[in-house]
């Protein structure tokens, strides 16, 4: 009996052990794994860099033809098409404004296959002295160690206030 009930009690951890690990493979030999993990590397890096005062960040992670699409009603929404686009008409008028740049001060890195989400908070001053704070979800789709499309969410009324409050230096 003893036996028997000692066989049994194997044959349950057995299916118990086969079953955990055909639950914990995501895709044949990891790779799906391995490229999530990669993607969430590459977009963590580039976050600790810019927080640590790096100026390239949109330059290390952006395809050259990336999409950007900024979500929203305000006058910043939108989509630009190239990298350099996006700098060009984003990015430099904004940061054109601010006497200390946004930088990241709380960041979360989710991944998905080839989706990495940035869950982050930024604050910077604006050249006026006050400071500029929000809260951002970019959700940027990996190709080749880049992100080639990213949705951003934010708070457009600030990010708009300091475009409206603060002439750019051009004028």
């Amino acid at each position: 009996m003893a036996n028997m009930l000692n066989r049994a009690l194997a044959s349950c951890v057995y299916a118990v052990i086969v079953t955990a690990s055909t639950l914990t493979t995501a895709a044949p030999c990891g790779q799906a794994n391995s490229l999530q993990d990669d993607n969430k590397r590459i977009v963590t890096d580039a976050f600790h860099r810019w927080a640590a005062g790096g100026t390239s960040f949109f330059n290390d992670l952006l395809h050259d033809d990336a999409v950007w699409r900024i979500k929203g009603s305000g006058p910043s929404a939108g989509e630009f098409r190239g990298r350099d686009v996006f700098v060009e008409r984003a990015v430099r008028p904004f940061a054109s404004r601010l006497s200390t740049p946004v930088r990241p001060t709380s960041v979360r890195i989710f991944a998905d296959g080839d989706h990495v989400i940035a869950h982050w908070e930024g604050s910077g001053v604006a050249r006026d002295g006050n400071p500029y704070a929000n809260s951002y979800s970019w959700i940027m789709r990996m190709q080749d160690g880049k992100a080639a499309e990213v949705t951003a969410y934010l708070d457009l009324a600030p990010y708009d206030d300091v475009l409206r409050r603060i002439p750019s230096p051009a004028q």
